[in-house]
């Protein structure tokens, strides 16, 4: 249930954990620099980074390339990928924590909508959706 966006100079998002149900991981990937880091979203390190990107950042690429396309991440992330090679491997960034608060408060929010009832009346914080 990867949660990505395209935001704040990061592709960045929220990740299961591939081991607790119950566990999501905050993950960044910082558009200039390549910098990563994946937390939980009470800032506690991912185990799975041991210098270079963890299975939940190689999740969040793969998902930013189904919803926004190989070519837009791409030039978001400003890298030149081609073609048959895997965007997370021209990534040649380091750890680098980052907040993910602010991540996580957006993924909630969407996650609201969930719980909106089925209707066929505009919902006024969605309108640039259509």
């Amino acid at each position: 249930m990867p949660f990505v966006e395209l935001a704040d100079g990061r592709l960045q998002g929220v990740v299961s954990s591939g081991s607790d149900i119950a566990r999501v991981y905050v993950s960044s990937i910082a558009a200039t620099t390549h910098h990563f880091n994946c937390s939980t979203n009470n800032n506690r390190p991912c185990g799975g980074l041991y210098g270079s990107p963890c299975k939940h950042l190689n999740a969040l690429v793969d998902e930013a390339i189904v919803q926004y396309g190989l070519d837009r991440v791409a030039r978001y992330l400003r890298v030149e990928v081609a073609e048959g090679e895997r965007l997370i491997n021209k990534l040649d960034g380091q750890h680098e924590p980052a907040p993910a608060a602010m991540v996580f408060s957006r993924f909630l929010r969407h996650l609201a909508y969930l719980e909106v009832p089925e209707s066929v009346t505009p919902v006024p914080e969605m309108h640039w959706f259509r």
